[in-house]
């Protein structure tokens, strides 16, 4: 086990987990933590106080009185930055040291990639296919463990119904298309919702309803999706939604503020 300074891509690397793991599991006895320490050849000590040292600079983490260790390096700081700077690259490029460190013939796939799915392509076609896999899987899972796993506005918290949905939409911001600022975890039904214009946010992270589902007489609908006009949504562990994401959201993709054709 090593000791002493942390090398640069070992410290990307811890970065890339503290996203995709809740807060309440940052210790030493997780299992995701003592793998990358077997990795990186650091004890899983040191990899858990390392992603402690990311949560003091995470503002979702600082600003509910929450604090990490305050000992996070300069190097910490320019990663989070890198990070923040260009998600896509720096997801696939800490799937690549990964694989390199664990000693595979080329870079896998995301967890719940189907093998057989895989076999279907060669070449640059499934390198093309894994990556995109791979950056889908990072913020699935960035979105999911920031929001402890529940819709952040109805509460459900069964995995197979819930959806790390983009406030703005995947096609109109390559930037941040894996900022997990850039997400909210919703139930496959408020996803739909959302993505579709039918409901939006405030700047104060409440849920506003269209007028149009108002006027729907359904009783799933007023209940399930009426019924929450006003509610405040589960506010993230961290990665608090960008208050730009959620203007240009109303601005661009909510039924009640775009021209009428």
């Amino acid at each position: 086990m090593q000791s002493g300074r942390w090398e640069k891509d070992q410290t990307k690397l811890a970065f890339y987990l503290y996203c995709q793991i809740p807060f309440g599991k940052l210790h030493q006895g997780n299992p995701e933590i003592v793998e990358l320490a077997k990795l990186i050849g650091r004890t899983p000590s040191a990899v858990a106080m390392k992603l402690v040292n990311f949560a003091s600079l995470d503002p979702a983490i600082t600003g509910t009185g929450r604090k990490g260790l305050s000992n996070s390096s300069t190097q910490d700081r320019e990663i989070w930055d890198e990070f923040n700077a260009d998600w896509e690259g720096l997801a696939v490029e800490c799937q690549h040291l990964r694989t390199e460190l664990a000693g595979q013939p080329e870079m896998v796939a995301a967890p719940d990639t189907e093998s057989d799915e895989l076999s279907d392509y060669t070449g640059e076609t499934k390198r093309v296919f894994v990556e995109q896999r791979i950056k889908q899987s990072f913020f699935r899972r960035a979105v999911l463990s920031s929001y402890r796993g529940r819709c952040c506005m109805s509460g459900v918290a069964e995995s197979r119904l819930l959806t790390a949905s983009h406030i703005v939409p995947w096609s109109k911001d390559k930037t941040n298309r894996l900022n997990p600022r850039n997400g909210l975890c919703l139930s496959a039904l408020h996803d739909r919702a959302f993505d579709k214009g039918l409901i939006t946010l405030s700047d104060d992270l409440r849920v506003i309803v269209s007028k149009m589902l108002k006027q729907r007489t359904e009783t799933f609908v007023k209940e399930l999706v009426a019924a929450i006009e006003g509610r405040p949504i589960e506010s993230p562990e961290r990665f608090m939604p960008s208050p730009d994401f959620i203007m240009r959201h109303r601005k661009d993709v909510f039924v009640d503020d775009l021209p009428i054709a």
